[in-house]
């Protein structure tokens, strides 16, 4: 016989249901009334602030005693902000569409669902409508963990004026999906490039032979899918759900720890906010003369003040032959001494230094330090 009574447990679920949503009725109202200060202050105005949203979601994690798991209270409290926000000001967020790519799920995750989407054909256009401020942010592919930066987003990277202002890191399975239920029956796939490569083991050794036909994003390859007999192609589930596909084959990535990392475009730097214990990463671009040692003099400021390069990627800088700009992620923000210091030193040894934007690193990192 069981020790628990179960009409008594859900009296106390119903109680604290009506307590919680009365305190996100009132977080709401506290929304609108911070909405209605900035507009007194009649400033330049930016609702979406990536470095308090860092310190709010650091503090759920600190307060979290469990069973919940971090990623999961930070998921609730995203979207309550989402909401929240969407009632000062609703966001547009353009990314590489249409519905059901894996940037529109980056989307949901960094944005919440109150956010509004708009879906486009590229890379490229996502930037512009960010640039013209049609869409308020973009959400674009930087780089994968297998296949290394998507090259279409850095070279944007080299004219635009905007700024990186968060990062979302997701975990990437794909699916072959078609209408017909066989391999058999799958006699052309489609797919983003990234995805083919992705996936390069899978299909050398189970379809070596089937026509792979690139396109603009795997939301596409599945639209193309559900119009066309015998064709399939790699997309998420959300695509499948969209476009009315079956699952002929299920987690075909090679790499089980496939992930994408996505940048966030916005017109604002990011500030260094009122908690010194966020962890945030700045971004560069950075080219030097052609030379012996180059390379060399890009690396040493960092490393002569004690800042840990995370990433660093070259591409043509199509400004001559064999002249390369770089990529490169550190630790830290702009404004903290030991990255001034790195770029002032830099600047002895470097023909272009462009910060493409210091943003909060939102993960279990937040706490690390407590």
């Amino acid at each position: 016989m069981s020790i628990y009574n179960l009409p008594d447990l859900r009296a106390q679920i119903d109680q604290l249901d009506v307590e919680i949503q009365s305190l996100i009725t009132q977080r709401a109202r506290l929304a609108q009334q911070v909405a209605q200060a900035k507009n007194a202050e009649k400033e330049l105005l930016h609702f979406y602030r990536p470095e308090r949203e860092a310190e709010v979601l650091r503090n759920v994690m600190i307060r979290n005693q469990g069973p919940l798991s971090n990623d999961t209270l930070t998921r609730m409290f995203r979207e309550i902000m989402s909401a929240c926000l969407a009632l000062q000001n609703p966001l547009n967020i353009a990314f590489l569409g249409p519905a059901g790519t894996y940037s529109q799920a980056a989307v949901y995750k960094h944005f919440g669902h109150a956010a509004q989407n708009i879906p486009l054909q590229t890379i490229d256009e996502v930037f512009r409508e960010v640039e013209v401020g049609t869409a308020d942010y973009g959400v674009v592919p930087i780089e994968n963990s297998t296949e290394g930066g998507v090259n279409q987003t850095l070279d944007c990277f080299v004219k635009t004026p905007l700024k990186i202002c968060g990062e979302i890191d997701l975990p990437i399975h794909h699916h072959l999906l078609s209408m017909v239920n066989q391999l058999e029956q799958v006699e052309r796939i489609y797919a983003h490039p990234q995805s083919f490569a992705q996936c390069r083991g899978w299909l050398d050794n189970r379809l070596p032979i089937i026509e792979r036909i690139a396109v603009n994003s795997n939301a596409e390859a599945a639209r193309r899918a559900a119009k066309e007999t015998g064709a399939a192609a790699i997309a998420g589930k959300a695509a499948a759900e969209i476009y009315q596909l079956q699952i002929v084959a299920s987690r075909i990535e090679d790499d089980v720890n496939n992930t994408t990392r996505f940048a966030v475009l916005g017109q604002q730097k990011v500030p260094l906010g009122n908690d010194d214990k966020i962890t945030y990463k700045t971004s560069l671009l950075l080219s030097n003369p052609n030379k012996p040692g180059a390379l060399y003099h890009l690396l040493e400021p960092f490393a002569n003040n004690g800042v840990n390069m995370t990433r660093i990627e070259s591409r043509p800088s199509r400004q001559g032959i064999w002249d390369y700009i770089f990529f490169v992620d550190i630790e830290g923000h702009i404004k903290d001494t030991p990255v001034v210091k790195s770029l002032q030193a830099l600047e002895k040894h470097t023909s272009l230094i462009k910060h493409l934007g210091s943003y909060p690193v939102i993960n279990d990192q937040l706490i690390n330090d407590q």
